[in-house]
């Protein structure tokens, strides 16, 4: 998985306008005081902020679940308070925590529920929601007649995501929509809904607690602080780089650098070179490259540029007839990563294998090798001059 993000173009037209929105409740609880926010088309946008900063009752006015006391929310250019709710909701995906699937009907009806009522007839629906439970994948013939209550956690919100999708919303609004799940499924289904987002554009407003769930998931990060106070809105790499005041610093974490390294693409510039030698090399060539290097071993690669493994100087030895090939003695790589993807990816790995150094490809093209050094240098040529407390 790479770290390619959507929407991130400031120049994108904006499907989701904020213009002072407020919400003050009878009793004079601030749950909003006055707040201008844009989200952009195509684009996922996380609220983030402690309890009681006004996320969900933010996410809540965009369908008008909860209605503003003051200031404009545009949805596409219109004005919501100028829709019909019903008809504004119906264009509107909505998921939320534990799913909200009606109990008393099966899948297939509830992912049937919003083409049913704009009035499709039968067999569009059902064909529509058979296709959406293909999306993210649940099969529609082993699940599609099965009871919400039949489904794991994870299932159940799959459903819900599927229902959300039901009309082809332009938006999608997301409370807390993974927060009910074990973590292995959470991360999972994170995984599958960043896919259906990248094959899809919608766009997404997510509130969630979860800062890991934010910076792995959005666009631009909106952090909210007591009474819907938006303290910064940027880019998770921003967010995490560049905390706009000690608020944001606090809210994300001391650990900060290490989230870092999920939003931190693989460069080219950030690789290492050590010594390459080709499968058509006679062995005595090789250790003779190898003997020289500063670390004991050289990277296999054709004429084409393309990756075969890797020697070290135990391969390299007792060549006594002085004939053996380098394509004789090479070692297959465990694991490789593509450039782009993320420094923590490349991390995970170096560790899992307990390597000293992981080889960067481009399909199958080599282009140099990462060790835990580099990755250290890569973040921290990614980190401000006036911002070096968040080098790892």
């Amino acid at each position: 998985m790479t770290t390619e993000r959507h929407a991130d173009d400031a120049t994108s037209p904006v499907m989701i306008r904020l213009d002072g929105v407020g919400k003050i409740y009878p009793d004079g609880t601030v749950a909003v005081k006055s707040l201008d926010l844009e989200v952009r088309k195509g684009e996922l946008l996380a609220l983030v902020g402690p309890s009681g900063c006004g996320k969900s009752t933010l996410l809540r006015m965009v369908n008008r679940l909860i209605e503003p006391t003051s200031g404009r929310i545009e949805l596409d250019g219109d004005d919501v308070t100028d829709v019909d709710p019903v008809a504004l909701r119906r264009r509107i995906g909505y998921v939320i925590q534990a799913s909200g699937l009606f109990p008393h009907q099966r899948v297939r009806q509830n992912v049937m529920t919003v083409p049913t009522l704009l009035g499709w007839d039968k067999k569009r629906a059902r064909a529509r929601a058979d296709e959406l439970l293909e999306l993210v994948g649940l099969d529609p013939a082993t699940f599609g007649d099965r009871y919400p209550h039949e489904l794991s956690g994870g299932q159940q919100q799959r459903v819900g995501v599927a229902r959300a999708l039901g009309a082809d919303p332009d938006v999608l609004l997301m409370d807390e929509p993974f927060g009910a799940v074990d973590p292995i499924q959470r991360d999972r289904l994170q995984a599958q809904f960043r896919s259906i987002q990248a094959d899809l554009g919608k766009t997404v407003l997510l509130v969630t607690h979860d800062i890991d769930e934010a910076v792995r998931l959005a666009d631009r990060i909106a952090v909210l602080s007591v009474g819907g106070k938006l303290e910064q809105v940027a880019s998770p790499a921003e967010v995490l780089g560049t905390p706009a005041n000690d608020f944001v610093a606090d809210f994300v974490g001391s650990d900060r650098g290490l989230r870092r390294l999920a939003v931190t693409a693989i460069d080219p510039d950030d690789l290492e070179h050590p010594p390459t030698v080709a499968p058509t090399d006679l062995l005595a060539v090789a250790h003779q490259i190898v003997s020289h290097a500063p670390e004991p071993f050289a990277v296999v690669v054709d004429e084409h540029g393309m990756l075969r493994g890797w020697v070290g100087e135990r391969e390299l030895k007792d060549d006594d007839a002085g004939s053996a090939h380098v394509s004789d003695r090479l070692r297959r790589f465990d694991e490789t990563i593509e450039v782009g993807d993320t420094l923590r990816r490349a991390l995970a790995e170096i560790v899992q294998h307990d390597a000293g150094w992981l080889p960067v490809v481009e399909g199958d093209r080599y282009l140099g090798v990462l060790t835990p050094t580099s990755v250290h240098a890569a973040l921290r040529r990614a980190v401000p001059a006036s911002h070096p407390e968040m080098v790892l």
